[in-house]
């Protein structure tokens, strides 16, 4: 098989990551192009497509900065205003490997070549919502369960299996 090229997401992919999270998440989950494109305006370096050689979406990644005492809204329009010297993590927000890029290891480097790039802009934690049981792929990457308590209400809009973990980059 050809060589999956790695590179930034670009706006002009929103409508291929749209068919990727509709294959991936059915009817559940569903985001927005406008919410997805708010997470890419906010961190361009973190936000990574792994196309196949004929320029198809076989995944995606999406993370940005967030304040640590604060948690993403799901389909929500997100924008840089949270107070100067907050203190931030990169909070890893969706990934999707459609079926076609299954079994060929896509979301371990996408989520490497976006870790490099938070680490590079000072970033040295990490938080994210694991949903569909993917906590176990998370804990393989060193994330672990912590408890929901104030963001629980945030928590439930991303389903009944969902997991708030984190960890030291």
């Amino acid at each position: 098989m050809s060589e999956i090229v790695l590179r930034p997401l670009a706006v002009a992919d929103m409508p291929a990551v749209l068919a990727v999270q509709a294959q991936c998440y059915g009817d559940m989950l569903l985001e927005s192009s406008d919410a997805l494109a708010s997470r890419l305006a906010l961190s361009p370096d973190t936000c990574w497509a792994a196309a196949l050689p004929d320029g198809a979406l076989a995944a995606y990644l999406f993370t940005h900065p967030w304040p640590e005492d604060a948690l993403p809204p799901l389909d929500g329009v997100l924008a840089r205003d949270w107070m100067p010297g907050a203190a931030l993590t990169w909070f890893v927000h969706d990934m999707a490997v459609a079926p076609v890029g299954r079994g060929m290891g896509l979301a371990q480097r996408l989520y490497a070549a976006a870790r490099d790039a938070a680490l590079a802009d000072g970033l040295l934690s990490s938080r994210l919502i694991a949903v569909q049981s993917a906590a176990v792929w998370w804990r393989r990457l060193g994330y672990a369960t912590i408890a929901a308590g104030e963001y629980a209400e945030k928590l439930a809009d991303y389903g009944d299996d969902a997991v708030l973990m984190e960890r030291r980059l």
